[in-house]
């Protein structure tokens, strides 16, 4: 079944859905993607899609696909970055210290960290 063919209150639904994700505060990347399906989804041709974008027609096809199965958790990055080695305290704590240096010395710096 296309897109198309899906009943009219299921489409308005899923438009509701991205419109609600897209104004929220998002990563450009995830924003890409949801515009890419809500313009899919809207009915707008891939081609057309991708010349706005500057996405392929893959990179639409496949976040559709993503968002049918996963909704908008599938639009959504999965890697969420590594866990800090310092403590909020402790990189406070090195912010101020680089604030009140006059120059910044990269091996001054890795002495301070060490210790």
């Amino acid at each position: 079944m296309n897109n198309l063919q899906l009943p009219q209150k299921d489409r308005e639904k899923e438009i509701d859905c991205l419109e609600s994700f897209i104004k929220s505060d998002i990563d450009a990347r995830e924003l890409k993607r949801a515009i890419a399906v809500r313009m899919a989804i809207s009915g707008n041709i891939y081609h057309k899609i991708s010349k706005i974008l500057g996405a392929s027609k893959f990179f639409i096809g496949y976040w559709k696909k993503q968002f049918k199965t996963k909704g908008i958790a599938g639009l959504k990055l999965g890697h969420k970055g590594s866990k800090g080695y310092l403590t909020s305290l402790q990189n406070t704590e090195v912010i101020e210290w680089l604030k009140n240096k006059e120059y910044w010395n990269s091996d001054e710096m890795v002495t301070y960290l060490d210790r």
